[in-house]
């Protein structure tokens, strides 16, 4: 039988695991403590049915996502000794809203105003669309790039490495210990860097044929349809990530050979946290 889904996110110091309607997130505390904070979750999907149809729930699991793990870097900036305080609601949407207007400015209104230098080649819309996308993609890739090579960044990415070797830990139906977790892979098919190249790829072919009109309409237009984009997204990795087509599986190698820049070798203490967050989650559920 299929195990469930379980999902997860590297935070400050720790891990954030999400399954069986529980969100735990898992810190290693200074003193050397794990805490483990774990609460009940109910997705909006669960209120509206149609929600987890094909299309419409990977919109509705991208924002609940961003929303979660937004509230589990707060947690564990606080347990990891880098805040004094949580994030209040209110600076909790503020921080989301300043997010999506950041991502907007730098994948959206950049690549689409840069795309403009190529009317010296061709006023083809699918073309000038084309390469507005590739030049999306370049921007990603760069900025992928250049975090990797942050310092405190590459610690989360350890602990990034860890969540995905306790999953796979996890769906082998083994054990969760320190030796088991430590021999699976840290690159995993339904991470969420696959996921966003996915995006940028399809956002390519989507925009490919809404023609060419002004600057203003052209980035509305972009924020307009990346619900679409994020639903189709959702379900190529969910399709993909079962699939054992050597075809679909070479197809989704790009998103596996990226997670080299987002996630690292975890050592032994980081594996314990993540395995600490799926505990919690599987409680009383699965061992």
């Amino acid at each position: 039988m299929k195990k469930p889904l379980v999902g997860g996110q590297a935070v400050i110091e720790g891990v954030m695991m999400r399954g069986f309607g529980k969100v735990a997130t898992a810190v290693r505390e200074p003193n050397g403590n794990i805490a483990v904070e774990v609460k009940t979750v109910t997705s909006i999907s669960d209120r509206y049915p149609i929600l987890k149809k094909p299309f419409l729930r990977g919109t509705v699991s991208l924002f609940e996502s961003l929303i979660l793990g937004l509230k589990s870097l707060s947690y564990s900036a606080k347990m990891a000794g880098e805040e004094d305080e949580q994030l209040t609601d209110k600076e909790m949407i503020g921080t989301i809203v300043l997010a999506i207007a950041l991502a907007s400015v730098l994948f959206i209104a950049i690549p689409t105003g840069g795309a403009k230098f190529f009317h010296s080649i061709t006023d083809d819309p699918i073309f000038l669309n084309l390469m507005e996308g590739f030049l999306r993609l370049i921007i990603f890739l760069v900025y992928i790039f250049a975090i990797s090579q942050m310092k405190d960044i590459q610690r989360v990415f350890q602990y990034h490495g860890a969540e995905h070797k306790t999953i796979f830990c996890y769906e082998a139906d083994l054990p969760l210990t320190v030796e088991n977790v430590r021999n699976f892979p840290r690159l995993h098919p339904r991470c969420g860097t696959a996921f966003l190249l996915i995006v940028m790829l399809v956002s390519i072919f989507v925009f490919a044929f809404l023609g060419w009109p002004d600057l203003w309409l052209r980035i509305l237009s972009r924020i307009v349809l990346l619900p679409i984009v994020a639903g189709l997204s959702y379900e190529i990795i969910r399709f993909s990530a079962d699939s054992t087509n050597p075809i679909i599986r070479a197809a989704i190698m790009p998103g596996l050979w990226l997670q080299y820049l987002t996630t690292r070798q975890p050592d032994d203490s980081m594996i314990e946290v993540a395995i600490a967050s799926l505990n919690a989650v599987i409680d009383n559920q699965e061992q």
